[in-house]
């Protein structure tokens, strides 16, 4: 684990709030394709990856919700905690997915196959609502087009129905 200060900044172009990972995080981890999970203030831990920010330097975003949850506001100084996320996907997988993909043979082995930037986002789309039924009908209809889409050409668009 890796623990140092940070200050909440912002990236006007794109209006996102993120904690700063000095040079030296980065170099310690060797590369920034790493999923890891972060705490902030000893409160508040979630998992997420390495954005390149520049000079070596990186950053985590961090939205609003969990900046409420800390009571934290732009240009605040921080405590963050950083280890290594050695979960199969990098996030939590919603239990309607994880049902889904037990009894759908042919959509499981198609998810496998798939990089593991488009396997999270199935896992946080299906996640991004709190009705279990909303959520098996997420997942159903992701693995439904993604079983559609030709292996190794998925898009984000086709597995949402929008192509």
């Amino acid at each position: 684990m890796i623990k140092f200060k940070t200050t909440i900044g912002q990236l006007d172009y794109i209006n996102m709030k993120y904690l700063e990972i000095p040079k030296e995080v980065v170099d310690e981890y060797g590369t920034m394709k790493i999923r890891l999970v972060c705490t902030v203030n000893n409160v508040l831990s979630f998992q997420c990856g390495l954005m390149a920010l520049g000079k070596g330097k990186a950053y985590i975003s961090i939205n609003a919700k969990r900046m409420k949850e800390l009571g934290v506001k732009l240009g605040d100084q921080v405590q963050v905690a950083l280890e290594k996320d050695n979960s199969k996907y990098g996030m939590d997988v919603p239990e309607e997915l994880e049902e889904l993909l037990k009894q759908d043979y042919e959509g499981k082995r198609r998810f496998d196959k798939l990089t593991p930037g488009m396997q999270r986002y199935i896992i946080y789309y299906v996640s991004g609502v709190k009705s279990p039924n909303l959520k098996l009908e997420r997942a159903i209809r992701l693995i439904e087009n993604l079983k559609k889409s030709i292996e190794g050409k998925e898009t984000f668009r086709f597995l949402l129905g929008k192509d």
